[in-house]
């Protein structure tokens, strides 16, 4: 399945469109990873548990989207976004979103 964040694919026509698809995961923080994250807020440095949270999220929204997408028989995903919100205390939301089409053949 195609996946882009642009509104058309160069060289290629949309024949129909499917409409919106979307996928999302909520996950909360690990007290291991606070605990890490606290220390490299005093020493400095790339937050990796919150890095590899986030990597996951937006691995389970993506898939969910594009699960969505295969059951409305869509071949690719335009004008894909992604976005977050905090829904409780440590944690957050992440969202994913696009536009489900059929687009031709490749030529």
């Amino acid at each position: 399945m195609l996946i882009s964040n642009l509104e058309i694919v160069p060289g290629r026509q949309v024949l129909k469109h499917l409409g919106l698809v979307q996928g999302s995961t909520v996950r909360a923080k690990h007290v291991g990873r606070d605990i890490m994250a606290g220390l490299k807020n005093i020493f400095g440095g790339e937050l990796v548990g919150y890095t590899e949270l986030l990597n996951e999220s937006r691995e389970e929204s993506l898939g969910r989207m594009l699960e969505q997408a295969r059951a409305v028989g869509a071949n690719a995903v335009l004008n894909v976004r992604f976005t977050t919100s905090s829904v409780a205390q440590g944690a957050a939301e992440l969202f994913a979103y696009g536009t489900a089409v059929i687009l031709d053949d490749e030529a």
